[in-house]
């Protein structure tokens, strides 16, 4: 298999998804007594192995959906169809969706239906605390591809926007800039460490340029105005709040050393363990490529001739 970075970033979400999904919520004291070691089967949800879930469903729906350019309604329609069809699912099968992509999705379909098209680019002006779930930062990958280069503040824009089909608040999509803008520093073939440290002052300059409230600046204290590898590992958490998630995933990802310690060591804190592999998993599979994941992992994964086959046409729009 010929890799490229939109493989690399795709697989390890996908793949980070599928370790997870048989441990969603399992407690980090059940975790502690009977930790991950590998790729399993059934579990939670009673799936094969290598099964992912709506986190990856939805990642490959914004992928395909950017080999046609930047389109919110043919976006949404995507996303539409993964709620209604199983598209884009593992085994035609939609076996875990969140309560506000649902709700979300639900209002895309009435926004498209209505013809009311040009509500797709206000939703983030709709935004409220409860739109501040992990739904869009664990889709958020592909939209690098289209991003990088562009101006932060563009890049916010258009992040934003993305983010806010399902999840419209402020803190939601800004943790999705947080996590790109790492990622990009990384496509770019930073060292992690160096990437983060870089990242954390692009994004300070950021609010400064659009004039974040301090109000939301204090929610991102541990991994922007702190080195969130200060962080004592007690202190994180991977539940449904994009905060957590986001933080426990750079954590993860600075603090150990290969694709497979990343996404294990997530998963080992128990909870929203798909989602947090899947996003953790991004990150990793950017940093240490294909080549980097273990290989009976990639072979067990579902539809992986499906999954590299759109990485490489979003790779030949985005990439070359």
């Amino acid at each position: 298999m010929k890799s490229n970075k939109v493989v690399d970033a795709l697989l390890g979400v996908a793949i980070g998804d599928a370790v997870g999904v048989p441990y969603e919520f399992t407690s980090r004291e059940e975790m502690q007594a009977n930790p991950a070691t590998d790729m399993i089967g059934h579990g939670t949800y009673n799936q094969p192995k290598g099964t992912w879930s709506d986190d990856s469903s939805l990642t490959l729906c914004l992928a395909e959906s950017l080999v046609g350019g930047y389109n919110l309604k043919d976006m949404s329609e995507r996303f539409i169809k993964w709620m209604d069809e199983a598209y884009w699912t593992a085994h035609n099968q939609v076996f875990d969706i969140g309560i506000t992509t649902s709700i979300a999705i639900s209002r895309l379909r009435e926004l498209i239906d209505e013809g009311n098209l040009d509500e797709l680019k206000r939703q983030k002006d709709y935004g409220n605390e409860r739109d501040n779930g992990n739904g869009s930062l664990m889709r958020i990958i592909p939209l690098l591809f289209h991003i990088k280069g562009k101006p932060i503040k563009e890049q916010f824009n258009i992040v934003w926007e993305v983010s806010a089909l399902t999840h419209r608040h402020i803190r939601a999509a800004m943790s999705c800039m947080i996590y790109l803008n790492l990622a990009e520093k990384l496509l770019e073939g930073i060292d992690k460490l160096d990437a983060y440290k870089e990242m954390r002052v692009e994004i300070a300059e950021l609010w400064d340029a659009i004039d974040l409230s301090e109000k939301e600046r204090k929610h991102f204290d541990k991994v922007i105005q702190n080195d969130i590898r200060d962080t004592s590992i007690d202190d994180l958490k991977t539940g449904g709040y994009v905060i957590e998630v986001l933080e426990s995933s750079i954590w993860f990802f600075l603090n150990k050393n290969s694709y497979k310690d990343t996404i294990l060591s997530i998963i080992n804190l128990g909870h929203d363990t798909d989602t947090s592999a899947a996003i953790a998993g991004g990150l990793a599979g950017l940093y240490y490529g294909r080549k980097g994941m273990p290989e009976k992992w990639v072979a067990s994964l579902a539809r992986l001739d499906d999954i590299v086959e759109l990485a490489n046409k979003l790779n030949e729009k985005c990439c070359k």
